[in-house]
């Protein structure tokens, strides 16, 4: 009968040491995730704040008057004249759909 106790407690012990090791490793994988998602999260921001950093420099690089600058400076462009302008005028066709909302 002693023995048969004795082989109980021995089974109980090993089954609660595999179940101690098994929680240590579970939050040790827990702690890994957590701080992975914390470093994909510090990442997240910091690439929302180089976007919005490439928006202002290519809202910068293409204003208007910076283009024309360019243009007239650099490139040495200019408007062509007014005799040399001819305005086209768009007709649809009488079988094309109208677009929404427009006079009839």
């Amino acid at each position: 009968m002693r023995t048969s106790y004795l082989g109980l407690t021995l089974l109980l012990l090993a089954t609660a040491s595999a179940c101690a090791l098994g929680l240590v490793n579970s939050q040790h994988k827990a702690r890994k995730l957590v701080t992975e998602l914390e470093h994909e999260q510090e990442r997240a921001r910091s690439l929302d704040v180089e976007y919005g950093q490439l928006q202002l420099e290519q809202s910068t690089w293409a204003m208007h008057a910076r283009v024309e600058k360019i243009a007239t400076g650099s490139l040495r462009m200019r408007a062509p004249e007014a005799k040399r302008t001819q305005i086209v005028e768009y007709s649809a066709p009488a079988d094309a759909p109208r677009e929404a909302g427009a006079a009839r």
